[in-house]
């Protein structure tokens, strides 16, 4: 890979430092374990100072990416994932986004009549059938999360799309549905034995659970998303400022 940035860019150094290092770590080599090159060896290449380049790794570091230990460097972070609660995308827009490549272990699609809950939220009768979609997802080790996403009819989802491809770009540029607003909740579980089965650890260990509400431009309700995270491989970040 070459080391190199754009000077006369309009983009901020920083921000194309930590684009560098997202494309670095995403490579097999740092993937197992090497480590990254050291700050002044680096800021030296890219011809910017250690302080330009520590405030994009230190971004990487907050988002659980990299790992920096003094006089040991600092190296890809291969035990979690974080999610950042804004600037939320889809899942598959998240991990490139932090390099990391992903697996589909299954993925299932049905039509279901929805039960009380979901027919409240999508404001639908209980005789309509939903688009229901279960994906078990993780990295080449095994799965890290088991996603169960109904869909509002009023979308016009047909069941044979291609739903490897990012989830919120397929509704945007096949069906004009934009999603703008996620709401969540966020909880601790023990697994049950559907969920152990499907996340390959035993019944009764942590998941972390994740609701997730999804609405289009107009705050009318899309997708209504369940998500059971092996604890042991998942971080969820949350920001504020004031």
């Amino acid at each position: 890979m070459k080391y190199a940035i754009d000077h006369k860019s309009p983009i901020p150094l920083h921000i194309q430092a930590e684009e560098l290092l997202r494309n670095l770590i995403s490579q097999e080599e740092f993937q197992n374990g090497k480590l990254l090159p050291n700050e002044v060896e680096l800021s030296k290449l890219l011809a910017i100072s250690r302080t330009t380049l520590r405030q994009a790794i230190n971004k990487l570091v907050y988002e659980g990416l990299l790992i920096r230990k003094k006089r040991a460097g600092t190296k890809v972070n291969q035990s979690t994932v974080s999610s950042k609660s804004n600037n939320w995308l889809s899942f598959s827009q998240e991990m490139k986004l932090r390099g990391i490549n992903i697996k589909n272990f299954e993925l299932h699609v049905t039509w279901v009549f929805p039960d009380e809950t979901l027919a409240n939220f999508f404001e639908i009768k209980a005789d309509k059938k939903v688009l229901k979609m279960e994906r078990v997802r993780g990295k080449s080790d095994g799965p890290f999360v088991y996603f169960i996403s109904y869909f509002h009819p009023r979308i016009g989802l047909t069941g044979d799309e291609d739903f490897k491809r990012p989830l919120y770009e397929l509704l945007e540029l096949d069906y004009s549905t934009i999603a703008s607003l996620s709401k969540e909740e966020i909880s601790a579980h023990a697994a049950e034995e559907v969920i152990a089965e499907k996340l390959q650890i035993e019944p009764g260990e942590p998941v972390l659970f994740r609701k997730r509400f999804v609405f289009d431009q107009g705050e009318r309700p899309i997708e209504y998303n369940l998500g059971y995270y092996k604890a042991d491989s998942f971080v969820y970040t949350v920001e504020s400022r004031r």
